[in-house]
């Protein structure tokens, strides 16, 4: 009977030292056999998006927003019992293509890859689902894919970054304006890799917010930057980017429960 017992709890406990010490599971990690156990009905599935090739000025790498996914991803895996699927690393950035190095996808690709992917995971069990989303024109494609999977049973819900931490950017932030490798992301970027930042090549680059993406060409419909920058990083610091940090950790977690409780 005893030994029975302890074959029966081997997989549990190999599966838990696979998983790591904090609350969620990363579903790469796992076996199907393991993923079998922990896909079910009442499980939240988190899927991190942030581009790894994307422009962010001078000062900051094309991967800023996936550095940004893979932090908030490890930050929730510690504190939220979840499953945190494969981060996405293309999406929906057309505002940036006029910037060596940026991608994107089409809106209705980017809709119908979030689709695809909580369907095929959501036959398993899951019928609640979160992005932990970087970016802002993601949302275009984030609210039908929503709308699409609500459809089919399945709930899905994603960060809005302008939204999630707005309080305490109203709070700290000194800038004149601006949403884009800006006085806040720069600030974000200095407490989580600062190594990634090369604030030497940090300029103010803020000019009115036309109908259109990032423009290099003043003469184009768009908003004008040079640089690729949309607001002020000079101004960015560590305490800032830490404040902020913590702020929209904050509002996540509490997203991922009011859906976990939906």
């Amino acid at each position: 009977m005893r030994l029975a017992n302890t074959r029966a709890f081997i997989p549990l406990i190999l599966a838990a030292s696979a998983w790591g010490q904090g609350k969620g599971i990363l579903l790469e990690d796992l076996t199907w056999v393991e993923a079998e156990r922990v896909l079910k009905p009442e499980t939240v599935v988190v899927i991190p998006i942030g581009a790894q090739s994307k422009e962010h000025g001078p000062h900051l790498k094309l991967k800023n927003d996936f550095v940004l996914a893979e932090y908030f991803k490890r930050k929730v895996l510690e504190r939220a019992d979840v499953v945190i699927a494969p981060t996405v690393n293309y999406h929906y950035y057309p505002a940036f293509t006029e910037y060596p190095g940026s991608t994107t996808l089409r809106l209705e690709t980017a809709r119908d890859l979030i689709v695809d992917i909580c369907r095929v995971l959501a036959a398993y069990g899951p019928k609640r689902f979160y992005a932990l989303n970087t970016g802002v024109s993601t949302l275009r494609a984030l609210k039908p894919a929503a709308e699409i999977l609500a459809r089919d049973g399945i709930e899905f819900r994603y960060t809005n970054i302008l939204e999630v931490g707005a309080a305490v950017e109203k709070r700290i932030s000194k800038q004149e304006g601006g949403t884009h490798a800006d006085e806040i992301e720069t600030s974000l970027m200095l407490f989580i890799e600062p190594s990634l930042v090369d604030m030497s090549k940090a300029i103010k680059d803020y000019h009115p917010n036309g109908p259109g993406g990032l423009t290099r060409d003043p003469k184009k419909p768009g908003t004008y930057s040079a640089s690729g920058i949309y607001g002020d990083p000079t101004l960015a610091t560590r305490e800032k980017g830490e404040i902020m940090a913590k702020a929209m950790l904050n509002g996540m977690l509490a997203e991922i429960e009011a859906l976990r409780k939906f």
